[in-house]
């Protein structure tokens, strides 16, 4: 029994792959603040910049995502 539409089944993309996509063809970047490839100072200027752009994070309301 089929689940979707015809043409619209398919391998579905990891995050980092849609991430990626949104890099190179939108110039749109997303970075998780708990991204184990940055170092301290690179975590410490992604959650300046949210909280700049965007208000105090999830941290900051004591949630944690993860």
């Amino acid at each position: 029994m089929r689940w979707t539409p015809r043409g619209y089944g398919g391998a579905r993309r990891n995050g980092d792959a849609v991430k990626r996509q949104g890099w190179r063809e939108l110039g749109l970047l997303a970075v998780a603040i708990d991204d184990e490839r940055l170092t301290w100072p690179e975590r410490e200027l992604v959650r300046q910049l949210g909280e700049k752009l965007y208000g105090t994070g999830p941290s900051d309301r004591g949630e944690h995502h993860g």
